[in-house]
């Protein structure tokens, strides 16, 4: 199955400029949960994407950003002031700024910087850019270019918008010496050709929309952000551009919610935190885009991928282990070699047979099926692995844990007849709904893709799967938004999008129905008139991969791990080293009971304190005379201080129940 992708929000094109825009509808609350985790509950009811808090107090600045309603509110002694920002699916006004805020920087840009070409100039999710073909630009040239941009501002100018015959449109565009535009417009199949101008001064290709005037832009509320290189079309044969990021907003107050936002995110980065709190590495003497799990972090797989096959047990599943190479010919049946060759490594010969590292795996799920026959009384028949994974990304894409070269995928498929389709998801949907409820994931989006033009299967099953994708669905209580023709060309599928504590999405859960591999496979049954008939194959994952899923947890958490997930869950602390040898002992009694304990000493006990608070561990165990002597521990929370004194039969109760319960001491 192909991962999702790790980036929120996904994002489409738009015509003339090849622009990007992010899509994301919003929906309603969910129904009950399971297994007493509080039930995921539709994005639209946080309304927008994320909500920037500026506060007047002195509050711990590692508070995490929450989503609230517009307002002012009070807690406590400090008044924090709360800031709802738009989307550009939620204010049309606020997309218009940014488009219009690109055409703006481009025309300065060219205007400081007479021979740069320009391409094209999109709005994205938080802004805009523009990507030139240009000399390297500075820090210092932003500068320039922002002050520049705030004079056009300034001056009113109109936007204009003017049809125009492609010839007259080329004409022009030779006159320019644009040799990008040409392109672009080579591309363009609509008639007539549409150009906006600003003022009498400069145009571009563009379908709009924009602002009446430059004028209705906050010059205040516009920042440019930074420059980076890009291939002309995505393409690294192709010549290296000059992209230049912005964002805009509808007015200043906006511009700083998000630069505050912009600071919590930085805080989270999971590159970051994944070295401080050394959970992971990728190695440069190894390779880009392959993951080192340090003993914290592999802890935290441990803990995940054991609740995540203990959970599927429970639910049916058989669990799986297969290769991580097969034989080329494996993949040619699949048709991975002639649609996914360029996602693949290159094969490997092995005793004059070719081999390859696999890319999926579902093509070893579907070997596993045929090993014997099968009757209609089988099924469902539901296997489930965690299989690692190797695809080609380029050095360029490679993003810490969000986009590697193998990882690890929490894989299942699912084969059931055609009147065990909407049953079956609707047990994906529950399932995905417990274990995503675990991490505190509350909020989502759901697309359920349709039929797109070039597909496999007949008309009649595509209706039946679709509809009973539709039917789980609503049984579940679950609003989504159809994506008509959006669907994989082997079948319709659902896709559920997670939202974090600053309320970015990612992708991570996927349920695919599929007609393309059981008749490339030729898998079968027998029914209940000893004909062979051809099973349905449903395809799933609910974490995505454990690499990507673990980075989200690394940003949604800021790396400070709730007390069952924490890698150290209790750090014990001896007041001076003549209390060592039973702060040893304590850590035997809590490891053989199952907890996660380390005794650190040899510094002053506050430092001691202060360096358990810096590596996140959420308790901490202080040992002084009197607790040896009454065979005792003092507690002590990171998030809420002093517990209290108590036997250490009495700390590991009420921290395994703790654990046991996903709550906090």
């Amino acid at each position: 199955m192909a991962a999702p992708s790790a980036s929120a929000p996904l994002l489409r094109s738009h015509p003339h400029h090849g622009s990007l825009f992010p899509s994301s509808p919003r929906h309603r609350p969910a129904a009950a949960s399971l297994s007493g985790f509080p039930p995921l509950r539709p994005a639209s009811a946080r309304r927008l994407p994320y909500t920037a808090v500026r506060s007047s107090s002195t509050a711990s600045p590692s508070a995490p950003v929450e989503d609230a309603p517009a307002a002012a509110a009070p807690t406590g002694d400090a008044e924090e002031e709360r800031v709802v920002l738009p989307t550009n699916e939620s204010s049309e006004r606020l997309l218009r700024i940014r488009h219009t805020c690109a055409h703006v920087m481009a025309m300065a840009v060219q205007k400081l910087f007479p021979n740069s070409k320009v391409t094209i100039g999109p709005w994205i999710e938080n802004g805009f850019y523009y990507d030139f073909d240009m000399e390297p630009l500075t820090d210092k040239d932003l500068k320039k270019i922002k002050k520049e941009m705030d004079r056009i501002i300034r001056q009113n100018l109109p936007l204009v918008r003017e049809e125009v015959s492609r010839e007259e449109a080329q004409k022009r565009i030779e006159a320019l010496n644009e040799p990008y535009k040409l392109e672009i417009l080579e591309s363009i199949k609509e008639e007539p050709i549409t150009i906006y101008h600003i003022g009498e001064e400069w145009w571009d290709l563009c379908a709009g929309p924009h602002v009446e005037s430059t004028g209705k832009i906050d010059r205040k509320a516009v920042e440019l952000e930074s420059v980076a290189g890009a291939y002309w079309r995505g393409d690294e044969k192709n010549q290296m551009l000059q992209r230049i990021y912005g964002t805009a907003w509808e007015n200043e107050d906006q511009l700083k919610a998000y630069i505050h936002f912009k600071e919590e995110a930085k805080r989270r980065d999971h590159r970051r935190l994944g070295q401080e709190l050394d959970l992971f590495s990728i190695q440069d003497d190894a390779g880009g885009g392959l993951v080192f799990w340090h003993p914290k972090g592999a802890i935290i797989r441990h803990i995940l991928e054991d609740s995540w096959k203990q959970i599927h047990l429970q639910h049916g599943y058989d669990l799986l282990y297969t290769p991580h190479v097969a034989k080329a010919d494996l993949w040619k049946i699949s048709g991975h070699i002639d649609f996914y060759k360029d996602n693949m490594y290159n094969q490997m010969d092995v005793e004059d047979e070719m081999y390859q590292l696999r890319p999926m795996n579902c093509p070893y799920h579907i070997l596993v099926y045929k090993r014997k026959l099968h009757s209609y009384r089988d099924f469902p028949i539901r296997v489930a692995e965690l299989g690692t994974v190797y695809r080609y990304e380029l050095s360029g894409s490679l993003h810490g844990l969000f986009r590697v070269r193998g990882f690890t995928q929490d894989d299942a498929h699912i084969f059931c007849l055609e009147d065990q389709i909407k049953d079956e998801i609707r047990g994906v949907l529950d399932l995905t709904e417990q274990i995503l409820g675990q991490f505190g994931f509350r909020y989502y989006e759901i697309n359920l893709s349709t039929r797109p033009e070039k597909s496999v299967g007949t008309d009649d099953i595509w209706e039946k799967a679709t509809i009973a994708l539709k039917n789980a669905l609503d049984d579940k209580g679950w609003e989504y938004k159809v994506d008509e023709g959006g669907g994989a060309f082997y079948g319709p599928k659902i896709d559920l999008k997670i939202e974090d504590a600053l309320g970015r999405k990612w992708q991570c859960s996927t349920v695919q129905v599929d007609f393309n591999l059981p008749e490339r496979f030729d898998i079968t049954y027998v029914d209940s008139n000893s004909e062979k008939k051809r099973p349905i194959m449903i395809h799933r994952a609910i974490l995505g991969s454990l690499e990507r899923f673990f980075g989200v947890l690394i940003e949604h958490y800021a790396g400070d791990f709730p007390l069952w997930l924490a890698p150290t869950q209790t750090r014990i602390l001896p007041v001076t080293d003549n209390e060592l040898q039973y702060c040893n002992e304590v850590a035997s009694e809590l490891k053989s009971r199952g907890l996660r304990v380390e005794v650190c000493h040899g510094e002053r006990l506050p430092k001691l304190i202060r360096n358990a608070e810096t590596q996140k561990v959420p308790l901490m165990a202080v040992v002084g005379p009197k607790e040896v002597q009454a065979r005792t521990l003092t507690i002590r929370s990171r998030h809420n201080g002093e517990i209290g004194t108590m036997p250490v039969d009495e700390f590991i109760t009420r921290l395994q129940l703790a654990v046991a319960n996903k709550s906090s001491l």
